[in-house]
């Protein structure tokens, strides 16, 4: 297992990568070049910049999160084959600098729903919150308008300011769009991207849908256990995996994310670990990483990647704010630190005990 933490760059993330250093146990940072718009190509000098600056601190960069998939990829349009040109010169590029694994997703419009990202919680801390009742009954439209004036989401990837320019034209271009050609245009992506991937040392990682069901209409196809299986299928191949986050899958509690390291550990090729909450009603806030504190068993899911020797990348996922912290929702310092350190050290305690069993935890 290498632990990793996401950075939003220089001049961009308030936390700069000296203080990552004092975190112990991070080798890697999770980067992207978030200024860069989606399908465009991604050149040698920026990579390189990149690459530079973390040097400095002895940090890797072998993932990328994310290269993002051009809406018309993922609508099946004609000029999804000048995209998917680009992306495979990105991944490319992205060889030749020693990048090793690219998570991206592959989510109509935007990447992530919450409708709080500040909501108060019983400990002083705030949180990211999803309300269900608000988001079945919105126009989505309106609700983006109305997201868009909490502090900090346009600075978020997946809510970008040009996406919101072309809101509606999004919406009505995947109305004729269901799950079946959301599949079939997934597939094609695939079979133009692996072999690039391949070629280059690369392994893709998808993300899951969050949250894993559909909202405002919109198809959602990587969100359980039997489609990741499908996806996996669509092009068997090793160069294509999984981005698996528990807090995505998990805000569906009929998703057993324990089951799915064990299951899918060897195309597991990132992993976001993070707690959430669910509430009777649909709602889930996100908490700490500590187990008790949320209603995922945090320390069930670190045995698992444990016992099946886990080799690849693992970053603690979405923090709270605490401490009066002024950070990217979500991203703050402190929880984060603290979620590395729950994660290193259950991790430290299964070595333990699997030393002392003779190999068995």
């Amino acid at each position: 297992m290498k632990m990793t933490f996401r950075w939003y760059g220089k001049n961009v993330d308030p936390i700069p990568l000296k203080y990552i250093k004092q975190i112990p146990g991070v080798e890697g940072i999770v980067w992207a070049l978030h200024d860069i718009p989606a399908g465009e190509c991604w050149s040698v000098d920026c990579i390189e910049e990149v690459k530079m600056q973390t040097a400095k601190y002895n940090f890797n960069i072998d993932v990328v999160e994310s290269v993002n998939v051009h809406e018309d990829i993922k609508l099946g349009l004609p000029s999804r084959k000048k995209y998917i040109e680009n992306y495979k010169n990105t991944l490319k590029n992205l060889g030749r600098a020693g990048v090793k694994v690219v998570c991206y997703n592959f989510m109509p419009v935007f990447d992530w729903t919450r409708t709080d990202l500040y909501k108060p919680q019983s400990d002083g801390s705030t949180a990211l919150f999803y309300e269900k009742a608000k988001v079945d009954n919105i126009n989505p439209v309106k609700f983006l308008e109305q997201m868009s004036k909490q502090e900090g989401l346009l600075t978020m990837p997946g809510w970008e300011p040009e996406r919101f320019s072309k809101i509606k034209e999004l919406f009505e271009a995947y109305k004729e769009i269901k799950e079946d050609e959301l599949w079939e245009n997934l597939k094609y992506f695939l079979q133009e991207i692996i072999p690039a991937a391949q070629e280059n040392g690369i392994k893709m990682a998808i993300h899951p849908d969050d949250p894993p069901w559909s909202i405002f209409g919109l198809p959602r196809i990587i969100t359980c256990g039997d489609n990741i299986r499908k996806f996996l299928s669509l092009v068997d191949n090793p160069s294509n995996g999984l981005t698996l986050c528990s807090g995505s899958l998990g805000s569906c509690a009929k998703n057993d994310i324990a089951a799915m390291v064990r299951e899918f550990g060897d195309r597991i090729y990132f992993a976001h670990i993070r707690n959430i909450r669910h509430f009777k009603n649909g709602d889930f806030a996100e908490t700490s990483h500590k187990t008790s504190d949320g209603s995922l068993d945090i320390t069930e899911i670190v045995k698992e990647y444990h016992d099946i020797g886990y080799k690849y990348y693992i970053r603690p996922d979405h923090g709270r704010h605490i401490w009066d912290e002024k950070c990217r929702p979500g991203y703050g310092l402190y929880d984060r630190s603290l979620g590395i350190m729950y994660i290193l050290g259950l991790w430290d305690a299964f070595e333990k005990i699997s030393a002392s069993k003779g190999g068995t935890v």
